[in-house]
């Protein structure tokens, strides 16, 4: 497979976590007033984990493909969203194998980092006359390698990524609490 195919495939995952993320948060809200839409969500909040583990670990696979496979050369902000990452598919796996719906606690502070280098790089490619200390003329942080559909790049796929893992987390989260509410 070519890198520009495989690169259809991540933009059409990355829009598929933002329609995935709208989806999530529409249940929440109608859940308190449709039992059908409760039931969606309690399903949801079920598998939530594994949900956001595999994304983490696709995620972790294409950073990994564009670097070894495409030898996209990483900028610092790409290896900070890494380092923010990279943990999330051990954590995530762990919490999922044992059950393990408070890991919120660990996963959402890193993921918010991560969506917030992501958001930073993002804005820093759509406006790259600006400069930034964290790039350099050997591994340039405005360089779109990938540009589909005018507007999915690489980081706006991490921050995909790490916006749908939160999601996720936190619908885990709330399929706890309402598991630990008295009946």
């Amino acid at each position: 497979m070519s890198t520009h195919a495989f690169s259809s495939f991540f933009a059409v995952l990355a829009v598929a976590c933002w329609a995935g993320t709208v989806l999530l948060v529409a249940l929440a809200l109608a859940r308190r007033h449709h039992a059908g839409a409760a039931d969606v969500y309690e399903d949801v909040s079920r598998v939530a984990l594994w949900i956001a583990a595999l994304v983490a670990a696709v995620t972790m696979a294409g950073s990994l493909y564009y670097s070894e496979v495409a030898h996209f050369v990483p900028c610092k902000l790409c290896w900070y969203q890494r380092i923010a990452a990279y943990p999330l598919v051990i954590l995530l796996l762990v919490a999922a194998i044992r059950g393990d719906r408070r890991v919120w606690h660990y996963v959402v502070p890193l993921a918010v980092v991560g969506a917030g280098f992501s958001v930073y790089h993002s804005q820093l490619q759509a406006f790259p006359g600006q400069g930034s200390s964290f790039c350099t003329v050997t591994e340039p942080c405005t360089i779109r390698y990938v540009w589909e559909w005018k507007f999915i790049s690489l980081p706006l796929m991490a921050l995909s990524a790490f916006v749908i893992i939160i999601t996720l987390v936190l619908v885990a989260r709330s399929g706890a609490e309402h598991e630990d509410a008295p009946r």
